[in-house]
């Protein structure tokens, strides 16, 4: 892995990120807002859960669409 590859964003773990979670927190975010979080394989469900129960997750997409899509 290169110094630029994209790192899982799950506590402790430094694996490669291949899916791409979009999220708002409407208290505070216009809806139209979108944070993101990067998850390996391993984590993506998690990570997804963990916004899910709070209302936060828009989408899942595999990092290389994200990329492919400017966004």
């Amino acid at each position: 892995m290169s110094d630029e590859t994209p790192i899982c964003s799950a506590k402790g773990c430094h694996a490669a990120a291949v899916w791409v979670l979009a999220w708002n927190n409407p208290k505070i975010h216009t809806p139209e807002r979108r944070k993101t979080w990067l998850a390996c394989e391993e984590h993506r469900e998690h990570l997804s859960q963990f916004l899910g129960v709070r209302g936060f997750l828009k989408d899942v997409v595999p990092l290389r669409e994200w990329e492919q899509q400017g966004l």
